[in-house]
């Protein structure tokens, strides 16, 4: 598999940022890079301002001030085959649709390398140099990957089998035309029917493994939310996704002060009153992640043109939390 070295980055200062650390600075201004991976760029030299020079982490940016981030291309983490079973909702010589369990990662990341999403996939349908193979546009870390569910989310994700489907693949995730419903589990009742949260989302500034809405220096955030049933202490949601940043419903539903039942993140434990049946009680403590599944996929055919439509059920876990939320609604 070839290597695909990240184009540069380009990062002006903004005035709310003018006083600032440099390392720190360039950390909010870009999620996708870490305060220490700023740091490191930065002793090796891969960061230059605009006329070149070579800045420290502790220089004090100032406003308009241009920044040249070159990345190195990743050490890749070799994928390999693994007989894991995949969920196949869709196939062809094009795309593969699955339909993904909680639990399993989509890819590859730091101390975890096995039993991955991708590796189910290499072993399914081989790699970019083979026939049929996925697209190698991802690199040898995500082959075939366009878009990713957290881990610990379940449901409908569409893979690319060639360099033409992920490329217009991933322009219908960019331009917002691939349709995403996810069902979720929030805690409290929404008050209104519907409604649409426009909050920009980025990373958290202190804890680096969360993201957070930030309306100055967030990208663009948008989710569309529908009330479908009102459970005790709970609100049965549909969500919509217009962009698709990390973490978006997660964080977007938690902003609003109803966070997802389960998350590990964004909410804290909730532990059921006494009084509620001891069943549905054991079930809720023994769902230990995001109440979160993707429930519905609407893409074009990167070949036929042909709009498509999948679903996907929630899985049992997910199922069986609703029948108790259900039985202590109704007690």
């Amino acid at each position: 598999m070839t290597d695909h070295h990240p184009a540069p980055r380009c990062l002006t200062i903004p005035a709310e940022r003018a006083g600032e650390r440099l390392d720190k600075a360039l950390a909010a201004l870009d999620a996708s890079l870490s305060r220490a991976t700023i740091q490191r760029l930065l002793k090796s030299g891969d960061i230059r301002r605009a006329d070149g020079s070579i800045p420290h982490a502790d220089d004090k940016v100032r406003t308009d001030e241009g920044y040249h981030i070159d990345i190195p291309a990743p050490k890749p983490i070799e994928a390999r085959p693994e007989a894991i079973p995949l969920d196949v909702v869709f196939e062809d010589d094009a795309i593969i649709v699955l339909n993904k369990p909680a639990g399993l990662a989509v890819h590859a990341g730091a101390g975890r390398a096995d039993g991955v999403l991708v590796n189910a996939l290499l072993h399914h349908c081989g790699g970019p140099d083979e026939p049929g193979g996925l697209s190698g546009i991802g690199g040898a870390i995500r082959p075939g990957i366009v878009h990713r569910l957290d881990m610990e989310t379940s449901g409908l994700l569409v893979a690319a089998k060639n360099d033409r489907a992920h490329l217009h693949l991933a322009e219908q995730f960019a331009s917002h035309t691939a349709f995403r419903r996810y069902l979720a589990v929030a805690r409290g009742t929404l008050a209104k029917p519907q409604g649409t949260i426009d909050a920009p989302i980025g990373r958290h500034p202190r804890d680096r493994k969360k993201m957070a809405v930030e309306p100055r220096l967030g990208r663009p955030a948008i989710t569309h939310w529908q009330r479908l049933e009102i459970l005790s202490g709970f609100t049965l949601v549909a969500c919509r996704l217009e962009t698709g940043r990390t973490h978006q419903i997660r964080v977007h539903l938690a902003h609003i002060g109803h966070p997802l039942l389960g998350d590990p993140l964004y909410a804290r434990p909730f532990h059921p009153p006494g009084a509620w049946p001891e069943e549905s009680r054991a079930v809720i403590e023994n769902f230990r992640r995001q109440a979160l599944h993707a429930q519905q996929l609407t893409i074009v055919h990167p070949t036929t043109g042909e709009s498509m439509t999948f679903s996907a059920d929630p899985p049992e876990a997910f199922r069986n939390l609703l029948v108790a939320l259900r039985q202590v609604t109704l007690a």
